[in-house]
């Protein structure tokens, strides 16, 4: 009986034994896939963060020469300053009204500026009263219409194309 005990005790460890090793291998492999799972997790969560920062500099990048190109224009001396104001006027389609500037360029206007508008088939007469809610360029009204003309509404109305050239121009590859 001994031996029969003995051949049974050694079926069950044996069977035992190899379930144990069955299980730490299945347990080894599940424990090395979500190792491997992680690691690609963090992987690309790693590259995701690191796209997402690049962008955000660019973003900043492009927003900061923006800020660059409005105070340039704001810092443009009279001559050329008011050649720029010609050439938005010269670009509306309706150039009869009245043109209001801010408090700064309405001092600094050149005394021949109106018969330049006038050359430039400009019909517009320049408001002795300033508009100081615009911080450079100017706004012609003509009754109820109104052409926002201010460096901020120009690059406003121009931003997603400005972007473009920006961006186009500072990450060249």
């Amino acid at each position: 009986m001994n031996e029969e005990a003995d051949k049974i005790y050694l079926e069950i460890t044996g069977d035992a034994r190899s379930k144990a090793d069955e299980i730490r291998k299945t347990g080894e492999h599940k424990v090395q896939l979500q190792a491997e799972n992680l690691l690609k997790n963090f992987h690309s969560k790693a590259e995701l963060e690191k796209r997402n920062a690049i962008l955000q500099t660019k973003r900043d990048e492009i927003e900061k020469t923006m800020e660059y190109l409005h105070q340039y224009l704001l810092g443009l001396g009279d001559k050329e300053y008011f050649r720029f104001i010609l050439r938005l006027a010269s670009g509306l389609e309706h150039t009869d009204g009245t043109m209001y500037f801010n408090s700064r360029d309405l001092k600094r206007i050149p005394s021949s500026f109106h018969n330049v508008l006038t050359d430039h088939s400009i019909q517009a007469k320049i408001a002795k009263t300033p508009d100081d809610s615009i911080d450079g360029g100017f706004i012609l009204k003509n009754g109820d219409v109104e052409e926002n003309m201010s460096f901020s509404a120009v690059i406003a109305a121009n931003r997603e194309k400005l972007e473009d050239l920006i961006g186009t121009e500072l990450f060249k590859d």
